[in-house]
């Protein structure tokens, strides 16, 4: 019995100690408040995004293609990064409040439709410095295409919401394009 006691015993302090080891964890429950997080607020942000691709400072690069790609009426398999000025109005010359930089690949073989992985840059305000994640599907010859928003930092930790992409002009020849967005944030 003693023997079955002294067994116990140490098998409850070893797993005791194993719990608490040397005080590292993986993971624990936080509250919003001890991370400084006050009250949930919807930004809404309205601007121009220009995909320049021709001309002696174009700001959309292919960058990858598969063997059929030229060969696609859709690009298919085709992959750009962009650094495309974000700015009040339509025109180059408007207040420039940010950048979008990314990438995306044409990912559909029927129509038009691009992945987009982009994050909006801010440089402007209050947002200056902070940044918004967006990841989805847009269809480039629909009215108004809607994205996810996953992410963000700075003013927008924490953020979710959407976009709403809409072609403001687009040069069929060069393929330069001026698409207004509106933005919807939610974040602390």
């Amino acid at each position: 019995m003693a023997k079955t006691l002294t067994y116990f015993a140490f098998l409850f302090f070893s797993t005791v100690a194993a719990a608490v080891g040397d005080g590292h964890t993986f993971s624990r429950n936080l509250s919003p408040e001890s991370l400084g997080l006050k009250r949930e607020k919807l930004s809404h942000l309205h601007f121009y995004f220009h995909d320049v691709i021709t001309g002696p400072n174009p700001t959309v690069v292919r960058v990858a293609e598969a063997a059929v790609t030229n060969k696609s009426a859709t690009l298919f398999g085709g992959v750009a990064v962009l650094d495309d000025p974000l700015t009040v109005g339509p025109e180059p010359s408007s207040k420039l409040v940010g950048r979008a930089q990314g990438m995306y690949a044409s990912a559909s073989q029927k129509e038009f439709g691009l992945l987009m992985v982009m994050n909006f840059a801010f440089m402007e305000g209050k947002y200056n410095g902070s940044t918004l994640s967006v990841l989805g599907r847009n269809t480039i010859f629909s009215k108004v295409r809607e994205m996810p928003i996953i992410g963000g930092s700075g003013v927008f930790r924490y953020a979710r919401g959407y976009v709403e992409a809409r072609t403001y002009s687009f040069n069929v020849k060069s393929g330069d394009a001026v698409v207004e967005y509106n933005v919807y944030a939610f974040h602390y």
